[in-house]
């Protein structure tokens, strides 16, 4: 008796131990190694098209997700093959392939799968955006720890994945849990003496485990060699400061002129098979969308108000002022709303700034609640707002889901298919900025607009459209040059030996840059990562001084 009572007190104790863990105590940095640098590279399948009992299935080195659907009679393919995950796609004309986009998190990972000899379609998805991972190393920063709080944010050797916006963190006894918003992977820890057991899934599915340890040393993050190439045209200059660090944290530069590659460098690892987060300077992108709507005659002028597009719910924001917020408007940061982005101008609680709507659960009613601090068609200021009322524009008046239509009617045409895009909280693309596009990728859609509309001699979008999109209609009043502003790109002025050089920009925070450049028929692409650094112009420098002269001779 005495035996069973002392079991009894040990399974007691035991038990009180699980539930008084602190996390606290666990507060620190930790650190584990991925047993494979293709972990997150996984091969998409779709078997048995056509049938009642088609699969659905992803795997890396294991299965991880084999998902029964009905495939008869639908159009459009739509798997929701785990929770919170999906598949959206659609069969091209000749049966060969499928385009689609698997949806994870706050990402639209575009997917093409080609049919195999086999009639088993096959792609492939790179869940971090990386073909592979050159470093094993994985990281976990546990912060803030007080009884059952806490934040938790995974971090990996290889810095060229973007990283996690990681939230709905749980404890429950000795097991943690939390999300990665951003690509929709799930973690989920073990806590035990002096190391965390670490699970990361696809919702349910198991992708792979890590044992994690107390870090004892500075952690090794990035620091991965040069992919550079051989190239037409001599950057020797700018690639030794590069190399020198004198402008730091320079990932891609390429060039080309009347439509041929002059050049092609890559730089701290990066290579021409990465899509880079060009952040605001898909803006331009969304401007093609607009473009390409209104050339299928989907809406009638770039004059009608934006509550002509909204829906009902929407309405009761609409007044004698911003009823006159256009397409128009939006298109050139001049819909007269304090939607700015930079600046001292700009409300910090009431304004729709990125910061504030993104912050609410109906980011179009936040930017729509927003004082008026200018009549629409008068005064330009930058801010993302903008372009967000245009994605909700365009979404209602396209049939088909948008982000199938901007595959079909641009990516396709310019046969991009190495891409992703960033949604809003309704899960549809958001054409405030945050596409993910290999630099070669960013140079055709550069390199469309040079040729006004066409690629490849076929017309994708109208030469009116481009030639209205270039228009500088007013310079940006909230940024620190003055630049003009055409419909969502940028106007700049170099000068070379005396001579102005105009370039129309797309640009996105951190160094992403896309410089159409008429006068020289050249198209020059630079993507960074200077998110934080006041850095965020350095390609213009680079452009200026170390690339301008040689496009010049």
């Amino acid at each position: 008796m005495r035996i069973k009572n002392l079991i009894l007190l040990l399974i007691i104790f035991s038990s009180l131990a699980t539930y008084a863990q602190d996390m606290a105590e666990y507060t620190s940095g930790w650190e584990g190694t991925l047993k494979n640098p293709k972990t997150f590279n996984l091969k998409v399948e779709i078997k048995n098209l056509g049938l009642e009992k088609a699969r659905f299935k992803i795997s890396n080195n294991k299965n991880i997700i084999d998902y029964p659907f009905n495939s008869k009679r639908t159009s459009i393919l739509e798997i929701p093959f785990a929770e919170n995950y999906s598949f959206k796609g659609i069969l091209s004309e000749n049966g060969k392939e499928i385009n689609g986009f698997i949806k994870s998190g706050m990402l639209l990972y575009h997917i093409k799968l080609t049919q195999s000899k086999s009639s088993t379609f096959i792609g492939a998805w790179n869940l971090l955006m990386l073909d592979e991972l050159k470093s094993l190393n994985f990281y976990l920063s546990v912060e803030n720890g007080e009884g059952d709080d806490y934040q938790a944010y995974p971090i990996l050797g290889d810095n060229r994945f973007t990283g996690t916006w990681c939230d709905n963190f749980q404890k429950e006894k000795d097991l943690i849990s939390f999300t990665d918003f951003k690509t929709g992977l799930h973690f989920k820890g073990k806590l035990e003496k002096n190391k965390i057991q670490l699970s990361i899934l696809l919702g349910n599915h198991l992708l792979t485990e890590i044992e994690l340890k107390n870090s004892i040393t500075d952690w090794k993050i990035g620091g991965f060699k040069n992919d550079n190439k051989n190239s037409i045209l001599k950057l020797t200059e700018m690639e030794y400061l590069i190399s020198k660090d004198s402008f730091p944290n320079t990932h891609s530069v390429v060039i080309s002129k009347k439509g041929k590659i002059e050049y092609e460098n890559y730089f701290d690892g990066y290579n021409s098979n990465i899509p880079h987060d060009m952040k605001s300077a898909s803006k331009s992108i969304s401007s093609a969308i607009v473009g390409i709507a209104k050339d299928k005659l989907l809406f009638n002028s770039v004059k009608q108000s934006i509550f002509d597009f909204l829906p009902e719910k929407y309405q009761t924001r609409k007044d004698s002022l911003k009823t006159k917020i256009d397409i128009q408007s939006l298109l050139t940061m001049s819909s007269g709303i304090d939607a700015i982005d930079y600046g001292i101008n700009a409300n910090p609680k009431s304004s729709a700034t990125e910061n504030n709507y993104q912050r609410t659960p109906d980011w179009i009613e936040a930017i729509l609640k927003a004082p008026m601090i200018h009549k629409p068609n008068t005064n330009a200021n930058y801010g993302s707002a903008n372009p967000a009322l245009l994605g909700v524009a365009m979404d209602s008046v396209i049939s088909e889901p948008l982000e199938l239509f901007i595959d079909k009617f641009l990516f396709q045409k310019l046969k991009i298919s190495n891409y992703i895009i960033q949604t809003d909280l309704r899960d549809k693309p958001y054409f405030g900025g945050g596409m993910y596009l290999t630099p070669k990728d960013m140079l055709k859609f550069g390199e469309l607009y040079l040729n006004k509309g066409k690629w490849q001699s076929k017309r994708i979008i109208s030469k009116n459209w481009v030639e209205k999109s270039f228009k500088n209609y007013r310079n940006l009043e909230n940024v620190t040059d003055k630049n003009g502003y055409g419909y969502l790109w940028w106007h700049n002025t170099y000068q070379i030996n005396g001579k102005n050089i105009k370039s129309i920009e797309a640009r996105g925070n951190g160094g992403q840059y896309i410089f159409v450049i008429p006068c020289l028929q050249t198209v020059v692409v630079i993507t960074s990562g200077n998110y934080r650094n006041g850095k965020t112009q350095q390609p213009e420098i680079l452009f200026e001084e170390y690339i301008l002269p040689y496009l010049e001779n």
